[in-house]
């Protein structure tokens, strides 16, 4: 299978699938194999770093569950609601990379589903960002205000609002499909793959405009609200600390969206390094998967995770008492001389 996470650039499984020709996409050259020792050890490394990905994540969530003090705190949901995204499109992307060893055509209208909430889940990344870019420069710069102006009902009034903005494209290219194709073509075997299943030109303009906006607006927020921290930074007389980190942290929010970015690029330059390096065409994918995909969702455990010392130590404490709950005493049988 192959799953497109939008029509303007690769999808996950277009970097890494190796066991497909692109006959299949409606090209002329078939691409070459992947051995079985090659197959079985991408797709052994593919579940590892799922499996690694989603015990992290999901002591991350239990950890929020667990404490009212991280769900009654802004800063928090929108990074819990970061967890659950990557953690969903991670699930997604995995399992459509193995599977696609499995069957090479599945059913239209599993496959629409499958690439919608792709879609969805991999545009509403960048959006989280900047909303918590945002948080980090109201902390900051209007501290006065912070408890007026970043409240609970707001920050789930903004998680609808990245939502609904996430899922209208997805949303928009079924209607459009719709209105134009058959519906027989939702009750056919096809290869997943976006411009197969949404195969209007007009959704390719429309995806192409969606995004170039929305990425611009998100670039241009992490760059003001960066700026502005910095201004504040060198204001404070005595250097504070909370400054530093909040510049850091919306720091590393813009080196995700760089590597976010990297998959509107990746199409280009994955196509020049495959012509120069033929032979190393399955390498160069697999290798574009991890940098583009993988990567990425380790970022947002480094940021909260590690670097928040508060969430650090009650995500360190459910770790510890995890390892003690695991650990069985066995009693010794003492002998006694009578």
């Amino acid at each position: 299978m192959l799953v497109m996470l939008n029509s303007t650039s690769s999808s996950p499984l277009d970097l890494l699938t190796s066991n497909s020709s692109s006959a299949l996409t409606g090209g002329a050259v078939t691409l070459p194999k992947d051995s079985f020792a090659n197959a079985l050890t991408k797709n052994i490394v593919a579940m590892l770093v799922w499996l690694t990905l989603s015990i992290i994540n999901g002591s991350m969530v239990h950890t929020f569950l667990q404490h009212s003090v991280f769900y009654e705190n802004p800063r928090y949901i929108m990074f819990i609601y970061m967890v659950i995204n990557d953690a969903l499109q991670l699930s997604l992307v995995t399992a459509l990379y193995v599977v696609s060893y499995i069957f090479r055509k599945i059913h239209a209208s599993v496959c629409c589903c499958l690439i919608m909430t792709a879609v969805l889940t991999t545009r509403s990344t960048p959006l989280i960002l900047a909303g918590m870019a945002v948080e980090r420069y109201i902390s900051i710069c209007f501290p006065l205000h912070y408890s007026q102006m970043c409240t609970v009902p707001r920050t789930v009034l903004l998680i609808c609002v990245i939502l609904i903005l996430t899922a209208t494209p997805p949303i928009s290219d079924l209607l459009i499909t719709i209105v134009n194709e058959p519906a027989s073509l939702f009750h056919t075997p096809i290869f997943c793959d976006h411009p197969l299943l949404f195969r209007q030109r007009s959704i390719y303009y429309k995806n192409c405009v969606f995004d170039g906006v929305y990425l611009s607006f998100v670039a241009l927020t992490l760059i003001y609200t960066y700026c502005k921290i910095m201004l504040t930074a060198r204001a404070a007389s005595a250097g504070l600390a909370s400054v530093k980190r909040a510049r850091n942290t919306v720091l590393l929010h813009g080196l995700q969206l760089l590597l976010c970015m990297l998959a509107f690029v990746v199409p280009s330059l994955q196509a020049a390094l495959i012509s120069l390096f033929p032979r190393f065409s399955l390498e160069i994918r697999y290798i574009f998967f991890l940098v583009v995909y993988i990567i990425p969702r380790f970022m947002s455990p480094v940021i909260y995770g590690f670097r928040d010392e508060q969430f650090r130590r009650y995500w360190t404490r459910y770790l510890a008492c995890r390892r003690q709950s695991i650990i069985r005493v066995r009693p010794a049988l003492l002998k006694v001389n009578l």
